[in-house]
């Protein structure tokens, strides 16, 4: 039987039984902990997470504080067919992929393909986008295309990081905590009222840690952490029909480059695999520093019962020194010391309305970005430096809309649609240089180019229309079903790597890529159940996606649009109230994936190949999941919370071409957090233990094989086994 057919047959069966028990159900039962209680605003507006026909995970303050997240890649445990890691090399670049949908590539120019938003301000960059949690309320994971609300570069799912607002009373709290690896976390929270209608308040963190390694070469940590984090915020309702609030936030990483370790032996002694994963022996040297920051003015005018205008204006900026030791020894055989800049300016108005039968939102946004960057292949068997630098001007107008009409009280309709027109200007600049040390490009003896490989500017405009319709039918008070499709677009653009001499047609860039995603879903409470389960079918075009392989002179590096996949799953989370004192919290995704076109330059022919056959879905493992249960109970008169979980990822690749030395086997991470708060609520000590069988796994990697580059191919690796105290104080 076709796979296709047995997929629907048997999301068709489960739908039918759990409808069946649920139109069976007249009311939910005493103690259950339904979906009205959780509010998100997936569709730019504030509704029941029941009443919301996409598939969101929402975690809140105090899920994120019982399971000790520390930052957003927590996310990756807790949420099905979810990726989010730190990007290879670095300690504060975020990598995303929802259902087998994202990038990995964090060069400037290039676009993420799951949109990150703080408190609705669009983060363009992934450098300095690995989040650490502090003074937020909730994290959504919206899964599956977002094209008609959120727009350009959303084809997989968009991450949304919900900050908490300003209380009306004076308020303090003083967060410390003390771990493995001579790990020291400080934050202070507060906020006061100046005024009846006047709120000011900020939060700053400090997280420091030694390395899980060390650089052999230099005696530097290696997997450390030395990052200062800020936020500042206001809040005014100069009438009763106005709010303001203004923000700023800023964040500092002056963490190690991470140099990854080396996977196989290289020609030298100084080419030894170490023994532990987390030790290099790299000599391009231990500076690294990433800053980020942003400021945004949000301004809410109801304008009458029925309507309601909101603006969002803001500004963020990002700068990254760092150096890259791809063949981990002293020599410089294959070392990459690199810089990115870029800054944003955001602009969206936002017209809410609420009718008896109709609610929705509609507006406008702009964006102007600026990304530009540097980088430095310095190949010491070669003899040489390949210097890259270029930028990228973009210029972002988009209308959209998206509206509920209740047909009936139970009969929902959801239309949403989105005008896309973006215009990029790229300008890109790559030469070989005589002497394997920096280019002029990165400060390097002043020197003329040995030859040029790719020197152009070009401009180009991408235009698309994303729609979404969804039908949903509440089964009962308490249970919800709908069908959508919906349509996501990444924004083309000009391959920052690109080189003119071995790819002539990098001049031209790339195109966007589609996804068109079909979706059921059902979500709701029965008994002491609360759930939410969706299958869905995606065809994704003209998919982009970075190559870089060995050749003569150099490497070679295009993006190109490869072709097309498809790839459908199923995903089943929620809570299960097991006894009034026991819960578990739960999630499960499957995701299966292929590639029906991969279209690959063959250098020596100097043509396009489908290679489909030979290829995979990068970071999308089969099956996900998670277990965590959580036990409540009275002790020395608090709370105290015990939860236990475990997460399981599946086999993936690294890649789109699989790599047996690379890619990552399926692992279980086992977790146990006890926090106790006292019975007044301003004492909470807890106790956090990671990775508690200190499973090794690789989270990203670099393929570089060959003489030239001494048979460079190395791994990056996640935490190893941690445990944390901490102490927090409210006043």
């Amino acid at each position: 039987m076709n796979r296709y057919v047995k997929t629907a047959l048997l999301a068709g069966a489960a739908w039918s039984a759990l409808s069946t028990f649920a139109m069976a159900q007249d009311a939910p039962q005493e103690g259950v902990s339904a979906l009205d209680d959780v509010v998100v605003s997936a569709r730019r507006r504030d509704e029941m997470l029941k009443d919301v026909p996409i598939s969101v995970s929402a975690i809140g303050e105090e899920r994120l504080e019982q399971t000790g997240a520390s930052d957003i890649t927590a996310l990756q445990q807790q949420t099905p067919n979810a990726t989010v890691q730190v990007a290879r090399g670095s300690n504060s670049t975020l990598i995303s992929f929802i259902r087998g949908v994202g990038q990995q590539d964090p060069l400037w120019g290039f676009e993420p393909g799951v949109g990150l938003y703080v408190d609705d301000v669009y983060v363009a960059r992934p450098q300095g986008a690995v989040l650490d949690i502090y003074d937020v309320q909730r994290i959504e994971v919206l899964r599956g295309p977002q094209g008609s609300l959120y727009g350009r570069n959303t084809v997989g799912g968009a991450i949304k990081y919900v900050t908490n607002t300003l209380s009306s009373d004076p308020e303090l709290t003083l967060r410390g905590a003390y771990g493995s690896y001579n790990q020291i976390d400080l934050m202070a929270v507060g906020s006061i009222p100046l005024a009846d209608n006047f709120r000011i308040g900020g939060a700053v963190a400090s997280y420091q840690r030694d390395g899980y390694g060390t650089n052999i070469n230099t005696g530097a940590e290696h997997y450390n952490k030395d990052v200062l984090a800020g936020r500042i915020s206001a809040e005014w309702e100069p009438r009763d029909d106005i709010s303001i609030r203004l923000a700023y936030d800023r964040v500092q990483d002056d963490s190690n480059p991470r140099h990854g370790h080396r996977e196989l032996a290289g020609a030298t002694p100084a080419g030894a695999v170490q023994p532990s994963v987390y030790d290099t022996n790299a000599g391009v040297g231990d500076d690294n520093s990433v800053m980020n920051q942003g400021a945004s003015a949000t301004i809410q005018l109801d304008l009458n019962d029925n309507w309601t205008f909101k603006s969002i204006t803001a500004w963020r900026e990002g700068d990254t020194d760092t150096v890259i030791d791809f063949d981990n020894t002293p020599a410089p055989t294959l070392d990459i010391p690199a810089y990115y800049a870029d800054d944003q300016l955001t602009q969206e108005f936002q017209f809410l309305f609420d009718y008896d039968r109709v609610q929705g939102v509609a507006g406008i946004f702009y964006l102007d970005g600026h990304a530009e960057g540097a980088f430095d292949t310095v190949l010491g068997n070669a003899g040489i430096v390949i210097g890259t630098a270029g930028q990228v001007n973009t210029e972002s107008w988009a209308g959209f809309a998206d509206v509920n009409l209740d047909l009936t009280d139970r009969l929902h309709l959801g239309l949403g649609m989105r005008y896309t027109l973006d215009t990029k200007q790229g300008t890109v600049f790559r030469a070989n240089y005589l002497g394997a040390t920096r280019s002029p490009i990165l400060g390097g003896t002043v020197r003329a180019p040995l030859l040029v490989r790719t020197n152009y500017t070009n401009t180009k405009d991408f235009t698309q229309f994303t729609p979404r319709i969804a039908l949903s039918y509440d089964l009962t008070d308490d249970m919800t079903t709908y069908v959508s499709f919906s349509q996501g677009f990444k924004s083309g653009g000009f391959d920052m790597r690109g080189d003119a001499i071995f790819t002539p047609n990098t001049v031209n860039g790339y195109d966007p890529e589609t996804v068109d995603s079909w979706e059921i879903g059902l979500k709701g409470a029965l008994d002491r159940l609360t759930f939410a389960a969706s299958a869905f079918y995606n065809e994704y075009q003209d998919q982009q996606v970075t190559t870089q392989v060995p050749a003569v002179g150099g490497i070679a590096s295009f993006v190109d649009n490869v072709g097309s996949s498809t790839f459908y799953g199923v995903e089943f989370e929620g809570q299960l109230r097991i006894l009034d004192s026991l819960s578990a919290n739960f999630a499960v995704g499957y995701l299966n994936s292929d590639f029906e076109q991969f279209l690959r330059y063959n250098l020596g022919t100097a043509m396009y190949e489908d290679i489909s056959d030979q290829v995979v879905l990068q970071n999308a493992p089969e099956w996900t999941g998670y277990l965590g249960l959580t036990w409540i109970g009275d002790v020395a008169g608090g709370d105290l919370a015990v939860t236990p979980s475990v997460s399981y990822r599946g086999d993936y690749s690294q890649f789109e071409f699989p790599n047996p030395v690379l890619d990552q086997q399926a692992y279980a991470l086992v977790d146990l957090s006890i926090v106790w708060t006292d019975p007044t609520d301003r004492f909470t000590v807890g106790v956090y233990g990671k990775n508690l069988t200190d499973e090794e796994y690789r989270v990203g990697g670099y393929n570089f094989p060959g003489a030239l580059f001494d048979n460079s191919i190395i791994g990056y690796y996640g935490p190893p086994q941690t445990v944390t105290a901490s102490l927090q104080v409210k006043f």
